[in-house]
């Protein structure tokens, strides 16, 4: 039997470019070609079919965030964006701006207890601007990443490298390079959001909604 969502696509597709051209949506065409563009159709399936309900930057559907009131995403930032991604918010997640993130990666606050597993030990996580997270990799609760980290596929990062500009790998993580700093490039797009949000709104949804 078809879904709702199956459905809407015919009448949407109609609809889309009307659809665009609604100030609400126009981050839909602001951030077409950046790095993390946050589509019409990424917040309809969030917003109206319920598919990761709540955060308020694009996630994939097959991708999960759990705590998103804890989870401070930086501009052109969305953990969870790619395919296969577990963010984890029962601590304190905050990612700075122009940040990418891969699939399959997990990004967790909490920790369950040794000894009772009902129970969890919340910390935070802090990674740093102009970041790139590999393919499948594990951040841990209470890791601090410096800016300009890249973090190498599939590796477990247990402890932090507040200080960037590296590059890190393996299981536990490891710093494997240095970055020359005089090459590390700060850009900035024409069009500054946090996930569907723009720049200048978003102080304002910051204290009303999250919690960090």
């Amino acid at each position: 039997m078809p879904t709702l969502e199956s459905l809407w696509t015919l009448p949407y597709r109609i609809l889309r470019r009307p659809l665009e051209l609604l100030p609400c949506f126009r981050f839909d065409r602001e951030t077409r070609f950046t790095q993390t563009p946050a589509t019409i159709e990424a917040w309809i399936s969030q917003n109206v079919f319920g598919r990761n309900r709540g955060p308020y930057w694009p996630v994939h559907p097959s991708s999960c965030v759990i705590g998103w009131r804890s989870i401070l995403v930086g501009i052109e930032t969305s953990p969870g964006l790619m395919p296969g991604c577990y963010i984890q918010g029962i601590g304190t997640i905050q990612i700075g701006d122009y940040t990418q993130v891969a699939s399959n990666v997990g990004i967790i606050s909490a920790n369950h207890d040794l000894h009772d597993s009902r129970v969890h030990h919340a910390e935070r996580v802090e990674i740093g601007s102009y970041c790139w997270i590999g393919m499948g990799a594990v951040v841990l609760p209470g890791v601090t990443l410096g800016d300009f980290t890249i973090v190498g596929a599939n590796a477990v990062v247990t402890k932090s490298f507040p200080d960037g500009h590296c590059v890190v790998a393996g299981n536990p993580a490891k710093k494997i390079r240095e970055l020359d700093r005089s090459k590390c490039q700060r850009y900035t797009s024409p069009h500054e959001y946090h996930g569907f949000i723009r720049k200048d709104r978003f102080p304002e949804y910051r204290a009303r909604y999250l919690h960090v």
